[in-house]
């Protein structure tokens, strides 16, 4: 996994961000402003890429979406799940209600539209768990 360092003012920087949704405007979006806290961020438009990325990468946060295109996201929480040390899991849902079971599996959910301060608050907010 990434190493994680202190950066200007205290904050911490350092974490490795993929983001695993279909929208490339909102990979976009991610990517930017978490760049700009200083992390260093993967896109994946399908679970292949993904998969992919997972494996060569090692990322500490996956932000996921439930509906990727005709593919279901939630396969790909069940891979990261097994995965050592384990990832961090932000699931990414366009629907608001996303039962109390799914919710335990994950570190958060973020409901879309999202935000950008929740975002950001979002995943520096697993960098100290």
């Amino acid at each position: 996994m990434a190493g994680v360092v202190s950066g200007e003012g205290g904050r911490t920087h350092g974490q490795t961000v993929l983001v695993v949704d279909d929208e490339r405007s909102l990979r976009l979006l991610c990517r930017v402003n978490l760049e700009l806290d200083g992390h260093v961020v993967h896109e994946a438009g399908t679970l292949a890429e993904a998969r992919e990325l997972i494996e060569q990468e090692s990322p500490d946060v996956i932000l996921l979406d439930v509906h990727i295109g005709l593919e279901n996201g939630l396969e790909l929480l069940d891979e990261i799940e097994a995965l050592e040390p384990p990832v961090r899991i932000v699931l990414l849902s366009g629907t608001s209600e996303v039962g109390p079971e799914l919710r335990s599996r994950v570190a958060d959910v973020l409901g879309k539209p999202f935000e950008l301060g929740r975002l950001a608050a979002t995943v520096a907010g697993l960098i100290v768990r």
